[in-house]
C-alpha cells in the first residue's frame, strides 16, 4: 500500500456512519449484506448509506457485487490488512517484543 491509498483509507475510516459500516461488515464475514439492510440497520437513508458505500469501496475497505437490482457489499480484509501494515511497516525498529501487543489486539478470536 502506497501513501495515498492509506490516505484515502484513513480519511473513510474517519468518519462516524463510515467507520460503523465498516465495523458491521466485519463482523457480518464473508456473506456480507445488501446495501439496503446496512442502512435499516444503521438508521440511515439509503441514498446517503449509498454515497458512504462508495467512499468504502474507493478507499479498499468494501467490495461490491451486484445480485440483480441488489449491491451486496463485504469488508475487503485484504485492504484493512494492507493498511495495518502500511501503518506497522516501520514498528519495533529491531525490537519485535515492542509490537506484540499491537498484533495481539488484532489477532481474530473466533
Amino acid at each position: 500500500m502506497d501513501k495515498e491509498a492509506a490516505l484515502r483509507a484513513l480519511a473513510a475510516l474517519g468518519q462516524d456512519t463510515r467507520l460503523e459500516v465498516f465495523r458491521l461488515l466485519v463482523k457480518t464475514g464473508a456473506g456480507g449484506l445488501p446495501a439496503g439492510e446496512i442502512a435499516a440497520r444503521l438508521g440511515i437513508v439509503q441514498n446517503t448509506m449509498s454515497a458512504h458505500l462508495k467512499v468504502l469501496d474507493h478507499a479498499g475497505l468494501a467490495n461490491a457485487s451486484r445480485e440483480g437490482r441488489t449491491i451486496r457489499y463485504v469488508a475487503d480484509m485484504t485492504g484493512f490488512r494492507d493498511l495495518l501494515a502500511y501503518l506497522m511497516e516501520d514498528c519495533c525498529n529491531g525490537a519485535p517484543e515492542l509490537c506484540q501487543p499491537a498484533l495481539q489486539a488484532v489477532s481474530c478470536k473466533c
